[in-house]
């Protein structure tokens, strides 16, 4: 068995329960990483490739792409590249210049995210690759949670796998993992996380809510599991109102309620 890149079993085990659970890897995928030189995506890296080279039964081809926004003129930096040969990972590079297209926009970070994903899932069609791995992990599934509460009135999170077309999926292998313990482990890569030059960097919806629930956890430790258990498909306990009717369809009720009188909206 390869000794090389260690990972401790408590990590190793709800990986691998992720990706029986969700089916996010099957025997002969070709899995494009993608890498942008934070703690996560590294940690996303070296975590696959643990799992490439001390498994046999679910062989895998693993590659790593960077896109360049456009933010920092000396992105990427060397040590992305000296890191990736540590690993012995194919690396893929994608200049854009996406960050002139995302300077007025008042919170552009969804833009910004999609525009990434669509230029990396082209990337992959174009090589082959069947999967893109991102490095989300479960804060930011509970995170989304709330964001997608609170700024777009919908109860929705990403979701471990996603379908696209082409047959192509994009899957989250760290989905049970805490960010907490991502940044304990951090030493095992030998890597110092690369800082992503964003301008909106810790002004977003997003940090507002990771703060929030920060201060509402250290008030009760029981928020964040609640808020996790409340992310799964809706159960009988589940107590919601119903959508919300149309017009005609409100009209339509308020005459058979009041016997054929048009009625007036209070």
């Amino acid at each position: 068995m390869d000794s090389r890149f260690p990972l401790p079993r408590s990590l190793n085990r709800r990986i691998w329960r992720a990706i029986v659970e969700f089916d996010l890897l099957r025997p002969g995928d070709r899995v494009l990483v993608g890498f942008s030189g934070g703690k996560d995506s590294a940690f996303l890296l070296y975590a696959l490739r643990s799992l490439q080279l001390h498994n046999r039964r679910v062989p895998f081809t693993l590659a790593a792409v960077t896109l360049d926004a456009g933010f920092r003129p000396d992105y990427p930096p060397a040590s992305m590249g000296e890191f990736l040969k540590d690993l012995g990972v194919e690396w893929h590079l994608i200049r854009t210049a996406l960050a002139a297209g995302l300077a007025n926009r008042k919170d552009p970070c969804a833009r910004c995210a999609y525009l990434r994903r669509g230029a990396i899932c082209r990337l992959a069609r174009e090589l082959g690759f069947n999967r893109v791995a991102l490095a989300h992990h479960h804060d930011d599934a509970v995170e989304t949670f709330l964001l997608s509460l609170f700024y777009a009135g919908k109860l929705q999170t990403f979701r471990p796998k996603t379908e696209l077309r082409g047959g192509l999926s994009l899957i989250r292998p760290l989905v049970y993992l805490r960010e907490a313990e991502i940044r304990r482990h951090l030493g095992l890569l030998g890597f110092d996380p690369v800082p992503s030059g964003c301008p909106h960097e810790g002004h977003t919806h997003r940090r507002k809510v990771k703060e929030l629930l920060h201060r509402l956890c250290r008030e009760n430790r029981f928020v964040y599991t609640n808020l996790a258990a409340a992310m799964r498909i809706p159960s009988a306990s589940v107590e919601l109102w119903p959508p919300m009717p149309c017009r005609e369809k409100l009209q339509a009720a308020y005459r058979l309620f009041f016997g054929g009188a048009e009625g007036e909206e209070e």
